[in-house]
């Protein structure tokens, strides 16, 4: 659910641009390619939630070899792809600045649909509780409004 002022971290009424492109994403979190899963920040309030974008090129590294012939994204990523999204949503805070994120857990994750090339998988994570370094975040991932994957990610900042 957005917030009544979304204009507040959304750079277009219409997101017609995302907020942040990969460069400004690698200006908060180390990840690096090939294992920067996500390409764009849609929306973020910083500590609190964000919305990121990861488009499914054909080309994309693990295609290759899960699996061949049915190329599908493992479950596995789908859930560091909602942990780098939730790390630039903590991470982009002036207190955290510099520091990491680690996984500290997966609960509750639930895969209900199959992601392959040429999808655009949308991943939603609100942060909903934080005491000292440890956090946990709730995430949605979705494809053309159709739930992909749930969780419940523990993570900490260090």
């Amino acid at each position: 659910m957005l917030p009544k002022n979304k204009e507040a971290y959304c750079r277009t009424k219409n997101n017609a641009m995302p907020l942040m492109t990969q460069e400004e994403i690698k200006k908060i979190i180390p990840h690096r390619d090939p294992f920067l899963l996500i390409d764009t920040i849609e929306e973020m309030e910083e500590g609190k939630r964000v919305v990121a974008i990861k488009y499914m090129n054909k080309d994309e590294f693990w295609f290759k070899g899960h699996f061949p012939d049915y190329p599908v994204v493992p479950g596995v990523l789908m859930l560091e792809m909602m942990a780098q999204a939730g790390a630039v949503s903590m991470l982009a805070l002036p207190e955290n600045k510099g520091k990491l994120g680690f996984f500290g857990g997966v609960k509750e994750a639930k895969f209900r649909r199959q992601v392959v090339p040429g999808d655009t998988l949308r991943i939603e994570v609100e942060i909903i509780k934080v005491k000292g370094p440890v956090g946990v975040g709730k995430g949605v991932c979705t494809v053309n409004g159709e739930k992909a994957v749930s969780a419940e990610i523990t993570f900490a900042i260090k």
